[in-house]
């Protein structure tokens, strides 16, 4: 039986945290910023269970893990099974290797939700126990830690793109999206389209592999933009877009750090995908991974954070 397909907005969680606002905080607005990033935490309980505790050294270059989170429905309050982490990448960084690794999780693969006693598609975690049970989840199904997070709602997507000037992608094919002609090959994208190239799934060859690989690319594409002083040309607009729609565990130090030691491990990223099959249970779609295949890529992760030495 072919899946039946609501479609939801979908974000993306930008690294642009990363390069925008500390080129900012570097530039011209550091109180600002400050205040910014005070409204913008969100610390989880982390339990000894957990697969690290050992605190992360900035400045001596230790490898970490990042897991970026899209939230759909912005309006409904975690907890509400509509409510769902339609976007899951986990990023791992090294800067010793100077390389970056990018996983996208798709949004119904079929595992264990910690803490929920049962399985289920993986974006059911936030619906179920919010940003903690999506950690807890995804280091689970991918046997690796999630040292920090940022979580960022649909509205920040639009507003962040057109902050930044817009962002140019390379398409593959010629295809038509809530009324936007996208054709073949090198386009400049504003936040109203960039959202729409990021959405489509259902006529693209690849399916929701090749919706990801759209999604990676203006993840990469506001990265650059973030490492480009030419980019900082609305300071306020930027820091409003992030406090409105973006929560993070990182501190300001914390993210400074990354800025100043990390920034050249974000020219070489690594792309992976979950490996497996469309399933169905009980007239549900979902995904189901290839567990061999996620056991392979968890020990590339894990030595990518240099867990195994």
């Amino acid at each position: 039986m072919k899946k039946k397909i609501k479609w939801k907005k979908i974000l993306l969680i930008m690294m642009t945290v990363f390069g925008v606002l500390m080129v900012a905080a570097g530039s011209y607005a550091w109180n600002l910023v400050t205040s910014t990033f005070m409204n913008i935490q969100e610390n989880i309980e982390r339990q000894e269970a957990e697969k690290r505790l050992a605190s992360i050294n900035f400045d001596e270059g230790d490898p970490f893990s990042l897991l970026l989170m899209g939230i759909d429905e912005p309006e409904k309050e975690a907890g509400d099974f509509y409510h769902r982490s339609d976007t899951l990448v986990y990023v791992t960084i090294n800067p010793e290797k100077n390389s970056t690794q990018m996983v996208s999780i798709p949004r119904d693969t079929y595992t264990d939700l910690v803490g929920y006693n049962k399985k289920d598609k993986i974006n059911h975690s936030y619906a179920f126990g919010g940003t903690e049970m999506t950690i807890r989840t995804v280091e689970n199904f991918l046997d690796v830690p999630v040292d920090y997070f940022v979580r960022m709602d649909m509205n920040g997507f639009k507003g962040m793109v057109d902050a930044v000037g817009g962002v140019e992608v390379e398409n593959g094919f010629d295809f038509r999206f809530e009324g936007k002609d996208f054709e073949e090959g090198t386009l400049q994208l504003n936040g109203e389209d960039a959202w729409k190239f990021a959405r489509m799934r259902l006529d693209d060859p690849r399916g929701d592999f090749g919706r990801q690989e759209r999604q990676r690319q203006i993840i990469k594409e506001l990265v650059d933009k973030g490492k480009s002083f030419s980019s900082i040309t609305r300071i306020e607009e930027i820091l409003s877009v992030v406090e409105d729609n973006i929560r993070t565990n990182l501190s300001l130090g914390e993210v400074w750090s990354i800025q100043s030691n990390y920034r050249d491990a974000l020219n070489s990223i690594e792309e992976h995908e979950i490996a497996g099959e469309d399933g169905e249970m009980d007239k549900v779609y979902y995904y189901l991974p290839d567990e061999e295949k996620v056991q392979d890529l968890s020990e590339v992760l894990k030595e990518h954070l240099e867990l195994n030495e």
